[in-house]
Protein backbone atom coordinates (compact mmCIF):
# COMPACT_ATOMS: atom_id res chain seq x y z
CA UNK A 1 0.00 0.00 0.00
CA UNK A 2 1.48 3.73 -0.75
CA UNK A 3 0.95 5.13 2.26
CA UNK A 4 0.78 8.74 1.80
CA UNK A 5 -2.48 10.52 1.84
CA UNK A 6 -3.90 6.99 3.27
CA UNK A 7 -6.23 7.57 6.51
CA UNK A 8 -5.55 5.05 9.96
CA UNK A 9 -7.85 5.02 12.57
CA UNK A 10 -5.62 4.13 15.63
CA UNK A 11 -7.02 2.87 18.99
CA UNK A 12 -5.67 3.25 22.14
CA UNK A 13 -3.53 6.48 21.06
CA UNK A 14 -3.05 7.83 24.29
CA UNK A 15 0.59 6.13 25.00
CA UNK A 16 2.78 2.83 24.38
CA UNK A 17 2.76 1.29 20.73
CA UNK A 18 -0.51 3.12 19.55
CA UNK A 19 1.20 6.54 20.47
CA UNK A 20 4.53 5.23 18.23
CA UNK A 21 2.07 4.21 15.58
CA UNK A 22 0.80 7.45 15.40
CA UNK A 23 4.10 9.36 15.31
CA UNK A 24 5.53 6.90 12.97
CA UNK A 25 2.18 6.95 10.18
CA UNK A 26 2.91 10.48 10.50
CA UNK A 27 6.13 10.99 9.39
CA UNK A 28 4.46 8.58 6.20
CA UNK A 29 2.17 10.97 5.39
CA UNK A 30 -0.71 9.60 6.75
CA UNK A 31 -3.44 11.25 8.13
CA UNK A 32 -4.62 9.62 11.41
CA UNK A 33 -7.59 9.66 13.91
CA UNK A 34 -6.83 8.49 16.53
CA UNK A 35 -9.00 6.96 19.20
CA UNK A 36 -8.94 6.77 22.83
CA UNK A 37 -9.26 7.79 26.14
CA UNK A 38 -6.76 10.35 26.92
CA UNK A 39 -5.89 12.87 24.17
CA UNK A 40 -1.64 12.35 23.58
CA UNK A 41 0.04 15.59 24.41
CA UNK A 42 1.32 16.69 20.88
CA UNK A 43 -0.87 18.34 17.96
CA UNK A 44 -0.33 18.02 14.03
CA UNK A 45 -2.62 19.05 11.15
CA UNK A 46 -2.83 15.56 10.00
CA UNK A 47 -3.92 14.01 13.62
CA UNK A 48 -7.54 14.09 15.14
CA UNK A 49 -8.14 12.79 17.84
CA UNK A 50 -11.65 11.28 19.12
CA UNK A 51 -12.42 10.86 23.10
CA UNK A 52 -13.83 6.95 22.67
CA UNK A 53 -13.64 4.03 24.98
CA UNK A 54 -13.93 1.07 22.90
CA UNK A 55 -15.91 -1.50 25.45
CA UNK A 56 -18.36 1.46 24.63
CA UNK A 57 -20.04 0.28 20.92
CA UNK A 58 -22.16 3.19 21.05
CA UNK A 59 -18.95 5.15 21.51
CA UNK A 60 -16.91 3.07 18.55
CA UNK A 61 -19.91 3.93 16.50
CA UNK A 62 -19.77 7.51 17.04
CA UNK A 63 -15.92 7.58 16.59
CA UNK A 64 -16.13 5.84 13.44
CA UNK A 65 -18.93 8.49 12.13
CA UNK A 66 -16.66 11.59 13.04
CA UNK A 67 -13.82 9.75 11.34
CA UNK A 68 -15.65 9.29 8.40
CA UNK A 69 -17.09 13.14 8.46
CA UNK A 70 -13.64 14.33 9.38
CA UNK A 71 -11.31 12.07 6.22
CA UNK A 72 -14.47 10.59 4.74
CA UNK A 73 -12.83 7.59 4.47
CA UNK A 74 -10.49 4.84 6.17
CA UNK A 75 -7.75 3.05 4.64
CA UNK A 76 -6.18 1.29 8.02
CA UNK A 77 -7.14 -0.15 11.14
CA UNK A 78 -4.98 -0.58 13.82
CA UNK A 79 -6.82 -2.19 16.60
CA UNK A 80 -4.34 -1.65 19.84
CA UNK A 81 -6.66 -0.72 22.85
CA UNK A 82 -5.66 -2.99 25.05
CA UNK A 83 -5.24 -3.80 28.89
CA UNK A 84 -4.20 -6.64 31.53
CA UNK A 85 -4.41 -7.73 34.94
CA UNK A 86 -2.89 -10.27 36.36
CA UNK A 87 -2.56 -12.74 39.37
CA UNK A 88 -3.98 -16.27 40.22
CA UNK A 89 -6.79 -17.23 38.80
CA UNK A 90 -8.77 -17.61 42.06
CA UNK A 91 -7.88 -14.51 42.72
CA UNK A 92 -8.95 -12.48 39.72
CA UNK A 93 -11.76 -10.02 40.45
CA UNK A 94 -15.07 -10.40 38.35
CA UNK A 95 -14.24 -6.74 37.21
CA UNK A 96 -11.30 -7.26 36.03
CA UNK A 97 -12.04 -10.70 33.95
CA UNK A 98 -15.22 -9.19 32.66
CA UNK A 99 -13.04 -5.43 31.47
CA UNK A 100 -10.10 -7.60 30.35
CA UNK A 101 -12.62 -9.29 27.80
CA UNK A 102 -14.76 -6.02 27.35
CA UNK A 103 -11.63 -4.20 25.87
CA UNK A 104 -9.49 -6.85 24.28
CA UNK A 105 -11.62 -8.65 22.69
CA UNK A 106 -15.37 -6.86 22.22
CA UNK A 107 -13.90 -3.20 21.52
CA UNK A 108 -11.99 -5.26 19.02
CA UNK A 109 -15.33 -6.40 17.75
CA UNK A 110 -17.15 -3.25 17.67
CA UNK A 111 -14.11 -1.96 15.79
CA UNK A 112 -14.31 -4.20 12.72
CA UNK A 113 -17.60 -4.25 12.85
CA UNK A 114 -17.81 -0.26 11.91
CA UNK A 115 -14.89 -0.33 9.69
CA UNK A 116 -15.09 -3.10 7.76
CA UNK A 117 -18.24 -2.41 5.67
CA UNK A 118 -16.48 0.61 4.68
CA UNK A 119 -13.30 -1.12 3.35
CA UNK A 120 -15.86 -3.14 1.39
CA UNK A 121 -17.60 -0.42 -0.08
CA UNK A 122 -14.06 1.06 -1.38
CA UNK A 123 -12.44 -2.82 -1.89
CA UNK A 124 -9.37 -2.21 -0.07
CA UNK A 125 -8.01 -2.02 3.39
CA UNK A 126 -5.45 -3.28 5.77
CA UNK A 127 -6.53 -4.10 9.64
CA UNK A 128 -3.67 -4.50 12.01
CA UNK A 129 -5.07 -6.14 15.31
CA UNK A 130 -2.22 -6.24 18.07
CA UNK A 131 -2.39 -9.39 19.84
CA UNK A 132 0.61 -10.54 22.21
CA UNK A 133 3.09 -13.19 22.37
CA UNK A 134 1.15 -14.28 25.55
CA UNK A 135 -1.49 -15.25 22.75
CA UNK A 136 0.39 -18.21 21.28
CA UNK A 137 2.37 -18.68 24.78
CA UNK A 138 0.34 -17.96 27.52
CA UNK A 139 1.52 -16.81 30.59
CA UNK A 140 1.92 -18.02 33.99
CA UNK A 141 -0.99 -16.30 36.01
CA UNK A 142 -2.27 -14.43 33.38
CA UNK A 143 -4.66 -16.70 31.77
CA UNK A 144 -7.58 -14.20 31.43
CA UNK A 145 -4.81 -11.36 29.22
CA UNK A 146 -3.81 -14.74 27.17
CA UNK A 147 -6.78 -16.05 26.44
CA UNK A 148 -8.14 -12.39 25.01
CA UNK A 149 -5.10 -12.36 23.05
CA UNK A 150 -5.90 -15.88 21.49
CA UNK A 151 -9.30 -14.74 21.09
CA UNK A 152 -7.70 -11.67 18.83
CA UNK A 153 -5.28 -14.47 16.84
CA UNK A 154 -8.55 -16.04 16.53
CA UNK A 155 -11.07 -13.98 15.21
CA UNK A 156 -8.00 -12.45 12.28
CA UNK A 157 -7.67 -15.83 11.24
CA UNK A 158 -11.57 -16.16 10.82
CA UNK A 159 -12.13 -12.92 9.48
CA UNK A 160 -8.71 -12.86 6.79
CA UNK A 161 -10.96 -15.32 4.86
CA UNK A 162 -14.11 -13.42 4.97
CA UNK A 163 -12.92 -9.83 3.41
CA UNK A 164 -9.68 -11.18 1.41
CA UNK A 165 -11.89 -10.99 -1.78
CA UNK A 166 -12.62 -7.38 -1.20
CA UNK A 167 -8.87 -6.52 -1.44
CA UNK A 168 -9.22 -6.25 2.65
CA UNK A 169 -6.06 -7.78 4.42
CA UNK A 170 -6.18 -8.35 7.88
CA UNK A 171 -2.82 -9.03 9.96
CA UNK A 172 -2.58 -10.12 13.61
CA UNK A 173 0.68 -8.33 14.95
CA UNK A 174 2.15 -10.19 18.46
CA UNK A 175 4.72 -7.70 20.14
CA UNK A 176 6.58 -9.48 23.56
CA UNK A 177 8.06 -7.47 25.75
CA UNK A 178 8.32 -3.92 24.55
CA UNK A 179 8.93 -0.62 26.89
CA UNK A 180 5.56 0.00 27.65
CA UNK A 181 4.24 1.08 31.28
CA UNK A 182 1.70 -2.39 30.66
CA UNK A 183 4.69 -4.41 30.13
CA UNK A 184 6.44 -3.13 33.41
CA UNK A 185 3.80 -4.71 35.07
CA UNK A 186 3.71 -8.45 33.17
CA UNK A 187 4.96 -10.89 35.93
CA UNK A 188 8.61 -11.82 35.65
CA UNK A 189 8.84 -8.73 33.27
CA UNK A 190 12.60 -8.42 31.88
CA UNK A 191 14.55 -5.01 32.46
CA UNK A 192 13.30 -1.82 30.90
CA UNK A 193 16.54 -1.47 28.47
CA UNK A 194 16.44 -5.53 27.44
CA UNK A 195 12.90 -5.09 25.82
CA UNK A 196 11.85 -3.87 22.64
CA UNK A 197 11.01 -0.16 22.02
CA UNK A 198 7.60 1.03 21.23
CA UNK A 199 9.10 2.80 17.66
CA UNK A 200 10.55 -0.65 16.68
CA UNK A 201 7.60 -1.81 16.81
CA UNK A 202 5.44 1.11 15.27
CA UNK A 203 8.42 0.70 12.21
CA UNK A 204 7.17 -3.42 11.99
CA UNK A 205 3.71 -1.98 11.20
CA UNK A 206 5.07 0.24 8.56
CA UNK A 207 6.66 -3.18 7.07
CA UNK A 208 3.16 -4.82 7.18
CA UNK A 209 1.64 -2.46 5.51
CA UNK A 210 3.90 -1.48 2.68
CA UNK A 211 3.69 -5.22 1.19
CA UNK A 212 2.78 -5.67 -2.28
CA UNK A 213 -0.69 -5.86 -2.97
CA UNK A 214 -0.86 -9.61 -3.37
CA UNK A 215 1.29 -10.38 -0.36
CA UNK A 216 -1.18 -11.12 2.64
CA UNK A 217 0.79 -11.08 6.08
CA UNK A 218 -1.60 -13.05 8.70
CA UNK A 219 0.82 -13.64 11.31
CA UNK A 220 4.04 -11.46 13.05
CA UNK A 221 5.19 -12.39 15.78
CA UNK A 222 8.25 -10.03 17.42
CA UNK A 223 10.33 -10.94 19.85
CA UNK A 224 13.06 -9.04 21.89
CA UNK A 225 16.99 -10.49 20.75
CA UNK A 226 18.11 -9.59 24.79
CA UNK A 227 16.26 -12.60 26.41
CA UNK A 228 16.35 -13.19 29.97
Amino acid sequence: MELKNKVAVVTGVSRGIGKACVDVLLSQGVKVAGWGLRKPEFTHPDFYFIQCNVKDPSAVESACLETLQRFSTINILINNAGLGYFGKIEEMSLEHWHEMFSVNVHGVFYCLKNVIPIMRKQKSGHIINISSIAGNTPVVEGSGYSATKAAVKAITHSIYREVRNDNIKVTALYPGSTNTDFFHNFPNSMRAEDMIDTKDIADSIIHLLKTPDDFLPLDLEVRTMRAK
